[in-house]
């Protein structure tokens, strides 16, 4: 496999588990790092949840921040719409045709922007999932509310303030544009999405937009990050590509895998034990913030396929298969194109909120 394009310069060799001086633990190994995330003895930590935590009880908080038997259920539940035969039967065609319309913008214009056309099919994909209609302007609206450059929201500084005010317009402009009438189209008739679940469960208007607002990060941002990732490289290695563009189908994946135990886009993982945690030669407290480096343990040996890339226990990620099914689909006919070249590397940046890299400027031509 190819080197890193990603470097966090935070490679760590030797213990699999360390106890910091500013009182934080952080799991290196993979072995650790997974039994850490399987265990039912954590809880989510970082994720803003300490904002979410400081919200009025009656508001239902969105999965990604629920824990225990609430949250296993809903999972439960849900798992439904992540299966690989959900997907190839529900989402391929969508995929399909979603990836010829973004190849087509770049076939008329002969040069496009990476991270523009695969947003959209991410976005489009994550839309059908949810149940959003994903009418005009959804992927525009979605990328003010994720800026490259983003501002801490708040009430202690002018410009925090202008960030909570950009944060909330935009929030209202994603519910009343798209959150709210595909809640009213599926309180009359039901589909078989996300949101005709959440409503069957009681959810308000307001707890279905909480989760869509989860959903687009997850969803949509990891997504096209990972695309662009998957591109750098076959652009930058010939025998890579080699390998990707004469591979069935299976082995494309496999290797699409490999690369994202190379490139977490999420690379640090956080939880809170609530109750003494076992871990291969060590034993963590209860009431302890560890940190699950992901770049650390999907170097580790023992990992295999993508790592902890898609986390692992109760919050692992329910769209992995989405999400390689929408990379080999588009990358596929992407690099199928005659005369497609790389015109500009990308430029990487770090999006310490939510503990994932972005890369933009990643330009793609015909010649």
């Amino acid at each position: 496999m190819t080197d890193r394009k990603i470097e966090r310069h935070d490679r760590v060799d030797g213990c699999p588990v360390a106890h910091d001086a500013d009182g934080i633990w952080r799991v290196h190994g993979y072995a650790a790092g997974r039994a850490l995330l399987r265990s039912t003895d954590t809880v989510q930590a970082g994720m803003n949840i300490e904002g979410v935590e400081k919200m009025p009880k009656r508001i239902r908080r969105p999965v990604l921040y629920r824990d225990g038997e609430e949250h296993r259920e809903h999972r439960r539940q849900t798992a439904r719409y992540f299966t690989p035969r959900r997907v190839d039967a529900a989402y391929r065609d969508l995929m399909e045709r979603i990836a010829d319309e973004q190849l087509d913008r770049l076939r008329r214009a002969g040069r496009a922007d990476l991270s523009d056309l695969s947003f959209r099919l991410a976005v489009a994909v994550a839309a059908a999932v949810m149940g959003l209609d994903g009418g005009p302007g959804l992927a525009r609206r979605l990328e003010r509310f994720f800026p490259e450059h983003y501002g801490e929201p708040g009430l202690h500084s002018p410009r925090a303030f202008y960030w909570l005010l950009r944060n909330n317009y935009w929030s209202l402009s994603f519910y009343f544009h798209d959150v709210r009438p595909a809640v009213r189209a599926r309180r009359r008739t039901r589909a078989d999405d996300v949101i005709s679940h959440l409503i069957d469960e009681g959810c308000t208007d307001g707890d279905i937009l909480g989760e869509c607002l989860v959903f687009a990060p997850a969803g949509m941002v990891t997504t096209r990050e990972f695309i662009n990732v998957v591109a750098w490289h076959l652009f930058t290695d010939d025998d890579l590509r080699k390998r990707y563009t004469s591979g069935d189908e299976p082995a494309r994946v496999a290797l699409l895998e490999e690369l994202l135990r190379l490139e977490p886009v999420v690379y640090l993982i956080k939880r809170r034990t609530t109750a003494p945690v076992p871990l291969p030669g060590v034993t963590i407290p209860a009431g302890a913030r560890v940190d699950v480096s992901v770049t650390n343990t999907n170097l580790d040996p023992e990992a295999d396929g993508p790592g902890l890339s898609f986390g692992d226990g109760a919050h692992r990620c329910p769209g992995q298969h989405v999400a390689l099914r929408e990379t080999d689909i588009f990358l596929h006919k992407l690099f199928a194109l005659d005369g497609l070249r790389m015109a500009a590397e990308p430029r990487v940046a770090f999006k310490e909120d939510i503990a994932a890299y972005e890369l933009r400027g990643l330009e793609v031509e015909l010649a």
